[in-house]
């Protein structure tokens, strides 16, 4: 039952890539072009540190599947892809472990391929502390998800129907590991009130997981017989919303949903993401070309974001924060129905005389 809605998900998640507009919000946030902002590539990193982690690329695999035979061998080649090019990997939802430890293998090859590699054990918010040191130890993981998806499973045939005691179990586990805990939507997005509240139980890192990207409301209306939630396809906020709603929150964030190309992930860099994940994108290239085409697509993507960083003035991932951007359309409404003020974000750099100088640039 578990491993079937396992390959169930991967299904349906593919597909809906497949049939993705191409449109989100992310399309609604633009730099200001400087054009003596440029700086030498040489002087380029891509390293971001936020919460104690330090990862040399701010790009991540984010959760996906795990559970079946098919979805661990998906997990292997993820895996390999990870461990190819530098990039930080999270498991998927590890509960199908917990009910069946004969299918700890396919969460294993994670660690297993990626030896040396950043990896991310992913539970639920319902797990014990006891499950939640388990899941730890099986990937000797460097940090751990919890994921909170009220959403999926208020539509999930299946799911689960009482989520008042979920806050306080964050906090437990919080308490009991000794990995940072990260908490993520899975693309309905996290509010401000919910990120304070994250800081609040001891979280170390919130994962915004805004609307954007695979919508589980969507694949889980798709495994019901009469298909009646169709009315939630595309609840919550978007990802780069997430981010601006997030800005002043001093607990740091991650940004995933929706991100479909480097310059999403210097958006979101420049809006205040430490890191930016990316799971049904990655998965598509996975099922259509192989492990090989992910390899390449990755470090395409490290590429093109160092040329970005480049064009933009920004030695670092951080330095994207000071480049100028604009907001339009919803994006711009939403900020100011939320009492965001926007207008400081397209005058950050000064100049840019004042870029240059920032940068440190001697050209």
């Amino acid at each position: 039952m578990i491993a079937q809605r396992k390959d169930d998900h991967v299904r349906l998640a593919a597909d809906q890539q497949r049939e993705h507009s191409g449109h989100n919000q992310f399309d609604e946030v633009s730099f200001v072009h400087h054009a003596l902002a440029g700086i030498d590539r040489p002087d380029v990193s891509l390293a971001t540190t936020f919460a104690g982690i330090s990862w040399p690329v701010p790009l991540y695999i984010n959760a996906m599947t795990g559970g079946s035979e098919n979805t661990g061998l998906i997990n292997r080649d993820l895996a390999i892809a990870a461990r190819e090019t530098g990039v930080p990997i999270a498991s998927g939802s590890m509960s199908a472990y917990f009910k069946d430890p004969s299918c700890a293998g396919t969460f294993s090859v994670l660690r297993e391929e990626n030896p040396d590699g950043f990896v991310m054990a992913n539970i639920n918010a319902t797990a014990s502390a006891d499950n939640a040191q388990r899941a730890v130890g099986l990937l000797r993981a460097d940090a751990l998800q919890i994921h909170v998806n009220t959403v999926q499973e208020t539509v999930m045939p299946e799911g689960d129907r009482s989520f008042a005691s979920w806050a306080g179990q964050i906090e437990k586990i919080a308490a009991a590991v000794e990995v940072p805990v990260i908490v993520k939507e899975v693309g309905f997005g996290l509010s401000r009130e919910t990120v304070a509240t994250l800081k609040n139980l001891g979280v170390r890192v919130a994962d915004l997981g805004g609307r954007g990207g695979t919508d589980f409301a969507r694949i889980e209306n798709g495994r019901r017989q009469l298909a009646d939630y169709a009315y939630l396809h595309g609840w919550g906020q978007s990802t780069a919303a997430c981010l601006l709603d997030a800005q002043g929150c001093s607990l740091p964030v991650l940004a995933s949903g929706g991100v479909r190309n480097p310059l999403d992930v210097a958006r979101a860099l420049a809006l205040g993401a430490a890191g930016v994940g990316a799971s049904g994108g990655f998965l598509r290239t996975l099922l259509d070309g192989g492990v090989s085409a992910l390899i390449a697509q990755l470090a395409t993507w490290l590429d093109q974001l160092a040329a970005l960083q480049t064009m933009l003035g920004a030695r670092t991932p951080a330095d994207l924060t000071r480049c100028d951007v604009l907001l339009h359309g919803d994006l711009r409404s939403f900020c100011a129905d939320r009492g965001i003020d926007t207008r400081p974000l397209a005058r950050r750099s000064g100049s840019p005389a004042a870029l240059h100088e920032m940068t440190g640039s001697t050209r």
